[in-house]
């Protein structure tokens, strides 16, 4: 049984195109939509690349091949505005093939390529920490 006092894992992928744009979806939740690339949970047994190949078919249609652990983030500014803590495994992808799909339009709005200095805000926090510790080349950073 799950203790509801403990962390959660979330992974999230980063999904480059050939035009070095990422993807990035309006997620849709209780609070504000929020833009963010696109996850979801850990499952119990499940890699952190299992957990991303079968996110993103569930939610984009695509295929992705390959994705490797580039970063983890300790989302506590989730944890202070909701009260949910998060620890996020930020996975690296470019090998991909598909018809991007919305494949859970009560979730998510829309699917967009964005160029990553360039996000839509408002954007997720643990989204926008992964996307920068991909940008800088770093696997973890403290966030305060």
């Amino acid at each position: 049984m799950a203790d509801s006092n403990q962390p959660k894992v979330g992974v999230g992928v980063i999904i480059e195109n050939n035009e070095g744009k990422i993807l990035i979806g309006k997620r849709l939740n209780s609070l504000a939509p929020y833009y963010s690339i696109p996850g979801g949970h850990l499952e119990l047994g499940e890699t952190f690349e299992s957990a991303a190949t079968r996110e993103i078919k569930e939610e984009t249609n695509l295929n992705i091949r390959d994705p490797k652990v580039i970063a983890v983030t300790n989302n506590l500014e989730t944890f202070k505005e909701s009260g949910q803590h998060y620890i996020s495994i930020i996975l690296f992808v470019r090998d991909f093939d598909g018809d991007l799909q919305n494949l859970e339009p009560e979730k998510c709005e829309s699917w967009q390529w964005a160029h990553p200095n360039n996000l839509p805000v408002p954007h997720f926090d643990a989204s926008e920490r992964g996307v920068s510790c991909y940008l800088e080349g770093v696997c973890y950073k403290k966030f305060e």
